[in-house]
Parts: structure tokens; sequence; C-alpha cells
């Protein structure tokens, strides 16, 4: 049934919000697991920064989008960088009249809440509703693999989408945030096409949320209006020369893409002993439907591991560890599972 989402009133919660955790639970960081995120546990070892980095404005063309659009596979006047694929999300909607917005569901509840705030009607659609409303819809929003469950859409059902939406001067949003680890899925290559959109993030892959960059590929006229929306500076100079190492480091990236989906595996296998059955094909994202998720989660919780909690459906959502961490999340997983059953 398609549904227009209640207007929220508070900002979606996250994960890595482990300080509420430890208030609520006890304990220090060193004594928690944090599998709430979906950000790699390994991230790009980057070396000292500069001491001339600290001191110049940043510059976006300084090498920056050539290196992302090689990375990338589009043309640099399609690309820009921003503080995170979530200032591309909460600018996107300031750049419309009010419209019609569907969003797949579940999905990544940040696109809903900014669409909403914005003054937007946002409709939440399961996959196989999106035929029947396309035509009525003035944006569509797919999150490709889509968080929390992981689920994939090819090229050619996008670019249909956009085909459709295209026919009255619509948008598709393409979120590929996950996207790093099966670059063939990407739209990139596309981003010159009208009313396309597409978001990439330097924080999940790489591991390196806390530099906040982000790129967004697009059509150069409404490149052009987000540019000026975000302003002058909006990425620091330390994540222009981060990110240029990280983009560039094509060794480093296959390493990452073998270490994930051994990594994802493990997870998999792992919370299967428990019981807990990941139906997310993606190895980042670990998505357990599970009718107790709120008794799952205090249990984890009272053993310092922390997970997310999604509703519609009730579900448990685990990202990746790092192998240090294997035999002590297993022990903890299964004392908590002896607390369910």
């Amino acid at each position: 049934m398609v549904q227009v989402l209640t207007p929220i009133f508070h900002p979606p919660e996250h994960g890595g919000n482990l300080q509420r955790a430890m208030a609520q639970y006890g304990g220090t960081l060193s004594t928690w697991i944090d599998c709430s995120t979906g950000i790699a546990p390994t991230p790009y070892p980057l070396p000292t920064v500069p001491a001339h980095i600290w001191q110049r404005l940043p510059d976006q063309q300084d090498g920056l989008i050539l290196v992302a659009s090689r990375y990338y596979g589009c043309a640099p006047e399609h690309l820009l960088a921003v503080a995170g694929s979530q200032a591309a999300i909460q600018a996107l909607p300031t750049l419309r009249s009010r419209s019609r917005v569907g969003i797949m569901a579940p999905s990544y509840a940040e696109h809903a809440w900014c669409w909403q705030q914005a003054g937007h009607v946002v409709i939440g659609l399961e996959p196989q509703q999106l035929e029947e409303h396309l035509h009525h819809l003035d944006v569509l929003i797919v999150v490709n693999p889509n968080n929390p469950t992981g689920q994939q859409y090819s090229k050619a059902q996008l670019r249909y989408w956009l085909s459709i939406l295209q026919q009255h001067d619509g948008w598709l949003i393409v979120d590929e945030a996950f996207a790093d680890l099966d670059p063939q899925f990407s739209l990139m290559a596309d981003s010159h096409q009208r009313g396309l959109i597409v978001l990439r993030s330097v924080g999940k892959f790489f591991g390196l949320a806390g530099l906040r960059l982000g790129f967004v590929g697009t059509d150069a006229r409404l490149r052009k209006k987000l540019q000026h929306r975000l302003g002058l500076w909006s990425v620091n100079g330390v994540a222009e020369w981060a990110g240029q190492l990280a983009l560039n480091d094509l060794a480093w990236q296959h390493q990452q893409r073998q270490a994930l989906a051994a990594a994802g595996q493990w997870m998999r296998e792992t919370l299967a002993t428990a019981g807990l059955v990941s139906l997310s094909p993606h190895p980042m994202l670990h998505w357990c439907p599970q009718p107790h998720a709120l008794a799952w989660q205090k249990a984890l919780a009272q053993q310092h591991v922390w997970c997310r909690v999604l509703e519609q459906p009730d579900a448990l959502r685990f990202g990746l560890i790092a192998p240090h961490q294997y035999d002590d999340f297993q022990q903890r997983l299964m004392r908590a599972a002896a607390q369910i059953t």
C-alpha cells in the first residue's frame, strides 16, 4: 500500500551514538564493540597532514575533482565535492518547488526527513509499487545498495525510471554511499543525464567518516545551482588532501574490497549461529528482521555490544568489526542469545 509518510518531528537516529549506550549501560569506549554503523572498521591509512595544508584555503580544482572523476568514471564538469553526501541530502530539497517525492522503504531515513522539512509530500513505496506510481512522482530517491536491506537495482532498471521522470522534468536521486564494493552498479558514468543526481560517500568504504567528504554527480546546470547553495569552501582543505590520496590508491582499494568481503562473510555466519539471519547481500550491512529486535538490542547492550534497531519491519542491523574483535564479539553474542531464548 502506498503511504504518505507521517511528518517526522525529530531528526532520525543514526548508528555511532555509542555515548548514549554507555550512559545507560556503563563501560568505556574501550570496553564496547560498536556494530551500529556501516563504516568500514579499517580506515584508509592517512599519513601526517603536511603543515601547508592547514594554511591554505581549500581549492576543489586543485586535483581533487580530477582524481575523483577518474575514480567514479565521470567527467569533471559533472562532479561536485561536498562535505559528506549528507550535505547534498539536506540541500537538494531546497532546489525544487513543492513536489511529490517517492522513497523506497525501508531506506536511509535522512532522505524522508530532509524532504519533509522542506515542505514536500513524501511517499513511502515498496519496490513492486513503483511502476504504478512513477508517472505521478516529481522525485524518486533510490539508495543503491539500499541501507539497511542491501538490496541492489540494476543500471538498466534505474535508467528506465530516469527516462519516465525526465518526461515531466523530474529527478532521480541515487544514493550510492555503499557502492564502492561493487562499482558495476554505479550510475556515475550517466551523471551528465538531465534529472539524474548520484550521491557518493568517502566515509563508508574508506572508513573516513570523520572527514565529511562526498561527491555529487549531476548535469552541469544543477551542479552549479547546488554549488551556489552550498557556498564557498564547503569542503575543508584536509578532506580535499586526504580524499586525493584515498581515491588514487588503487592497490589499497583492491585489498579493502577483499577484506570487507571476508569480514562480511564472517559476520553473516557468526550471526546465524545465534539465530540472527542476515537477509542483506551487501557485506557491510547485515539486516536481520527480528520480532524481538528491542529485546535483542538490550541483551547485546548488556554485553557492551551496540547495534541498530529498525522499525517497519522490526529488525536489527549490524555493521562490520575489526578482526581482532571477532572472538570477543562471538562470546558476547552467544551470551546475549542465551538471555533471549
